[in-house]
């Protein structure tokens, strides 16, 4: 599931191929991506605009068109931002002698000929116009240390779920969470307001640091503790058993040694 590094990646590509161009068409037929809007409804708004300015908090993103509505582009599960790129992933085509894959659930067309997609197998993403991001925590990248301090190291929730609340703290996902506190050392299950002050810093500066390297790699697929999330793991920093439950929802594992057994 996309999280914070790889909707960045997909607000960079954004940034570096699409600003500054004049959409000529959009695609917004799929009304389950394009909901609550009516087929055309974002057609008639984006149509003529220019994208002027990408940005991100957490895992929402938006572009700002020049005098327009914003563009909102939620990932969702599986999707991605595709820019120029006919060769982006194989998917099936739309029947005999068609040209779009049925992958692409919205397509602005770019008068220059060009097409920024989304492109999502499980069709969860979502395009909205002036999308709400009211409920959303900081973003878990740029958080200072006072506003961390306060927002998670609070309540009884325990310390993953505490994290992963896009309210408290906008941005990590199931993946980025287990690998920041694994290399933080925390018990991801111990009560978030247990926590002093000086763990919080630790731990608000290895969320950062995880979050860079992720996007730096490639995406959260990359942290050095994922490959070991299996029943038959083990922690490649000491070699304990790698433990499991459920917390928060989500499917956690943690270094039995040195997060707790």
């Amino acid at each position: 599931m996309p999280e914070l590094p790889e909707v960045e990646r997909a607000r960079a590509l954004i940034e570096r191929r699409a600003l500054g161009r004049e959409i000529a068409a959009v695609d917004d037929t799929d009304t389950y991506v394009c909901r609550p809007h009516a087929p055309g409804e974002l057609a008639e708004a984006l149509t003529g605009r220019r994208l002027v300015s990408a940005h991100r908090q957490g895992k929402a993103m938006w572009i700002e068109t020049d005098g327009g509505p914003s563009l909102g582009l939620h990932l969702g599960m599986a999707g991605r931002i595709v820019v120029d790129d006919a060769a982006a992933g194989d998917p099936k085509r739309d029947g005999p002698g068609g040209h779009r894959p049925v992958w692409d659930r919205f397509t602005l067309t770019f008068a220059d000929g060009g097409h920024l997609i989304l492109r999502d197998k499980r069709r969860l993403g979502r395009a909205v116009l002036d999308p709400d991001l009211g409920g959303l925590g900081p973003d878990a990248a740029e958080i200072g240390r006072d506003a961390f301090r306060e927002r998670v190291g609070r309540g009884e929730a325990p310390l993953k779920a505490r994290i992963m609340d896009q309210g408290v703290l906008a941005g990590v996902g199931n993946l980025l969470a287990d690998e920041a506190l694994w290399r933080a050392r925390l018990d991801p299950r111990r009560p978030a307001g247990s926590l002093d002050a000086d763990e919080l810093d630790h731990l608000r500066r290895v969320i950062r640091a995880a979050t860079r390297r992720a996007i730096a790699r490639g995406g959260v697929h990359t942290g050095d503790v994922i490959p070991h999330r299996r029943r038959d793991g083990v922690c490649p920093r000491c070699g304990a058993d790698m433990a499991r439950a459920t917390i928060g929802g989500r499917t956690t594992y943690w270094c039995s040694a040195e997060q707790g057994g």
